[in-house]
């Protein structure tokens, strides 16, 4: 047993899925649409590893041999949101998605939230750009302490409150309570959103966020290879995804160079284990936004991070690039898009790499973790003969 490590570059969609037009997307591709508006991508190792072989990415043609296996994964579960993909990636199968709020939450949430919370009042209370709400009432909240609530088009209760205004545990304790209300409204996640700035409309998120995700049905993968005795450690928000649920270590981190240095010194002295890393500024700072020249340079920053990551591995370690969903920079909008999502599979002991082709699940992933470590996935086909 060695070390299998999945790095989830956040929202790094991979082109449209078959629904995607019963979604909204028909036309997004995340990776390809970018490379397009920005005049091609800059991202020499992946590019090597096969990359532009899964869909066509200006700047990153494909190559001939490969280093490592390629492919595209396909969501099974109902909706296209960072919990949905992130548990289906674990054996979880959502034939429902979860409720999602396009007018804001009904009243009778929001009165049993202020019960429980504590929390004096609130500000917005519907569908929102995160960045945009903060312009219209930052303001207001320093004036009067209410917190910012807003949604997207995922099912997610989003909490805003600036941090020398609202303490952060108190931030986070009103969350816990709209996660404790929410459940039973179908409500999949709530996130805290401090932010910074001087009063004048220039507000910023820190990374002080946290998430609050229903806790998965029991069984998946992480709780499998928990109860076998391999240690899983969560970088980034991947333990809140989960509701630390079968996670034994959780590293937080302050973006993505932040995270990718975590990553290498982690594998660096890491006993053998699943290193599961998440991405966050590809989603949270730059598709969201819809700014594909942001979006073009946390790529190549991820990229030219990589040989410091495959630098520590063994012989017999497996690293997995991946992605939840998609969030195309050039697209209407600023909500998540239905796509397929990249699979990029390396190991030292091989030179080239093969074609997966285009697999039926996110839970293909977990099955693969499955496999590696000797335990049965709930769900899905595994890959590992093709890159072990």
């Amino acid at each position: 047993m060695g070390r299998f490590i999945a790095i989830v570059i956040d929202s790094c969609g991979a082109g449209e899925l078959p629904d995607a037009k019963a979604y909204g997307d028909a036309g997004a591709n995340t990776l390809g649409n970018c490379a397009r508006k920005v005049g091609g991508l800059r991202v020499p190792n992946l590019q090597t590893w096969g990359l532009g072989n899964i869909t066509a990415i200006a700047g990153c043609p494909p190559t001939d041999s490969p280093r490592a296996a390629f492919g595209r994964m396909s969501e099974q579960s109902q909706g296209k949101d960072t919990t949905t993909g992130h548990w289906e990636m674990m054996g979880v199968l959502l034939q429902k998605g979860f409720t999602t709020f396009p007018r804001g939450f009904p009243p009778a949430l929001m009165d049993a939230w202020l019960r429980l919370s504590g929390a004096p009042g609130y500000l917005g209370n519907k569908a929102a750009s995160g960045t945009v709400i903060l312009d219209e009432l930052g303001e207001e909240h320093l004036r009067t302490g209410l917190p910012i609530v807003y949604t997207s088009a995922d099912s997610v209760f989003q909490v805003a409150a600036h941090e020398q205004k609202v303490p952060l545990q108190t931030l986070y304790s009103w969350c816990e309570a709209a996660r404790t209300v929410g459940k039973e409204y179908g409500l999949a996640r709530v996130i805290a959103r401090p932010f910074v700035g001087d009063g004048r409309g220039k507000f910023e998120r820190t990374y002080n966020r946290r998430d609050f995700s229903q806790p998965p049905p029991k069984g998946t993968v992480l709780d499998l290879l928990a109860e076998k005795g391999v240690r899983t450690v969560g970088v980034g928000k991947i333990p809140d995804i989960y509701d630390r649920q079968g996670i034994a270590d959780s590293v937080h981190t302050e973006g993505n160079a932040d995270g990718l240095r975590k990553t290498a010194e982690i594998l660096g002295s890491m006993a053998p284990g699943f290193l599961f890393v998440n991405l966050v500024d590809t989603d949270m700072l730059y598709g969201h936004r819809r700014d594909p020249e942001g979006y073009a340079r946390a790529l190549a920053e991820i990229d030219a991070a990589l040989p410091s990551i495959v630098a520590p591995l063994r012989s017999g370690d497996l690293l997995v690039l991946t992605a939840d969903h998609g969030n195309d920079p050039t697209f209407p909008g600023t909500d998540h898009t239905r796509e397929y999502v990249p699979l990029l599979a390396h190991s030292p002991g091989r030179a080239k790499g093969t074609d997966l082709g285009v697999r039926e699940s996110f839970g293909d992933l977990g099955a693969t973790v499955a496999e590696y470590f000797g335990v049965r996935a709930p769900r899905g086909r595994s890959f590992l003969g093709a890159v072990a």
